[in-house]
């Protein structure tokens, strides 16, 4: 018999693995949105923009491996704690030597990434304490948290504009120690923790192919939403000549819509089963940003297509993790971890090869139409697996949740 999912789990942790998760990501893709003015002080050319709210990404990405495991020997709580207090410092340091030189910009986008490394902390302390039936649910809701996205997109120019946008990064450290005072005072270990292993048994998950899929579904869903969350405001500004603070509106619009439906995702996902939702998931995607590519020769035209993919994209990543923890229940850790990864390499390759498009070919077509056909693969990948998955680990045997 299913138990409600109040009763399911521990509310406070869940509560804050989101607003952890929530003011990380804000601080992950700040790049994004300060990177006209950035850019336009320290002369920038487009492969240097791109490459610059690039790197956040990756370093994001490669951080959550190591998040993952620490997770598993620190126990959540304790892994977010070190964290945010890192990430912390280094705002400080930023905001207080400045930042004269894009060399440094590369550095603070380091910092910034274990920011995003957040992910793989945020999930586990939540997932640990909800059984199968509830994974969807409790995970769409702490991976909202990537809703911090529309924060840094909606009043990161306008206090760049204000203040200058070097103070910027000292700003944002203030809602950082306030939510790790409450983070503190809410998040709970499960009991269910699973004991350390060795480095090597972690890394033993490579070994079955079902991870392999699951990294590149996620490449695919996530990476396009944060790629898109880093990016959009230099599109927007370059491509309608829009200034900062409106193109930071329009990536806040569509990062708002991807956010909101991460957790609405996981609940379809619950319901229906990860696999067929995502499949949906996968097929407007493809066609929106097939779409996009060929520049809608209005601003707001591509401001809907944009939200309509975004859509997408973050119900699809509610879906992949309602799967992750019925294939990996004991392993969740690390595959929250180097899934996780490869989002964030998604997330790297999406931005970096959007500026490298504008670089050396004048548009961002190629950009776009390359992670449409992504998409479209990974559609063909999950077909090729469904069956597979649903008779195996995914039977009603086996799991009480909907694959």
């Amino acid at each position: 018999m299913k138990t409600s999912f109040l009763k399911a789990g521990h509310t406070p942790s869940l509560v804050a693995a989101f607003l952890y998760f929530d003011v990380s990501f804000m601080v992950w893709v700040l790049m994004g949105p300060l990177a006209v003015q950035i850019s336009k002080d320290l002369g920038l050319d487009a492969a240097q923009k791109g490459l610059m709210v690039a790197i956040p990404v990756l370093a994001g990405a490669i951080l959550r491996v190591i998040n993952g495991v620490a997770v598993d020997y620190l126990r959540p709580k304790l892994t977010g704690a070190i964290c945010q207090v890192l990430v912390i410092l280094g705002l400080l340091a930023a905001w207080y030597f400045g930042i004269h030189t894009y060399g440094q910009t590369l550095l603070v986008g380091i910092v910034l990434g274990l920011a995003g490394a957040s992910f793989a902390i945020a999930l586990p302390l939540a997932s640990r304490w909800y059984p199968p039936e509830h994974q969807g649910t409790a995970l769409g809701i702490a991976g909202a948290g990537n809703s911090g996205t529309v924060f840094a997109s909606l009043f990161a120019p306008g206090l760049a504009v204000a203040f200058g946008w070097t103070n910027v990064f000292g700003l944002v450290a203030l809602p950082l120690v306030i939510v790790l005072v409450a983070y503190l005072a809410l998040a709970k270990d499960s009991p269910d923790c699973p004991p350390p292993k060795s480095l090597a048994s972690y890394f033993s998950v490579l070994k079955i192919g079902d991870a392999w899929w699951f990294m590149f579904f996620y490449s695919v869903t996530f990476g396009g939403f944060v790629g898109l969350a880093s990016s959009l405001s230099i599109y927007f500004n370059d491509q309608y000549g829009l200034s900062p603070v409106v193109a930071g509106y329009c990536t806040a619009a569509c990062v708002f819509a991807g956010s909101l439906v991460r957790p609405i995702g996981g609940a379809v996902a619950d319901r229906i089963g990860g696999i067929k939702s995502l499949s949906v998931m996968y097929m407007v995607a493809t066609a929106a940003f097939a779409l996009v590519s060929f520049g809608l020769p209005a601003a707001w035209m591509a401001l809907v297509v944009f939200v309509i993919g975004m859509l997408a994209l973050g119900m699809g990543n509610g879906a992949v993790f309602q799967l992750v923890p019925q294939r990996f229940r004991r392993e969740i850790g690390v595959m929250t971890g180097i899934v996780g990864m490869t989002g964030g390499l998604g997330g790297f390759y999406l931005a970096s090869s959007l500026g490298y498009s504008k670089q050396l070919t004048g548009t961002y077509q190629m950009g776009f139409l390359l992670f449409a056909g992504l998409a479209f693969t990974a559609l063909l990948g999950l077909s090729a697996v469904k069956t597979r998955w649903r008779t195996s680990w995914g039977a009603a045997s086996v799991s009480a949740a909907r694959v």
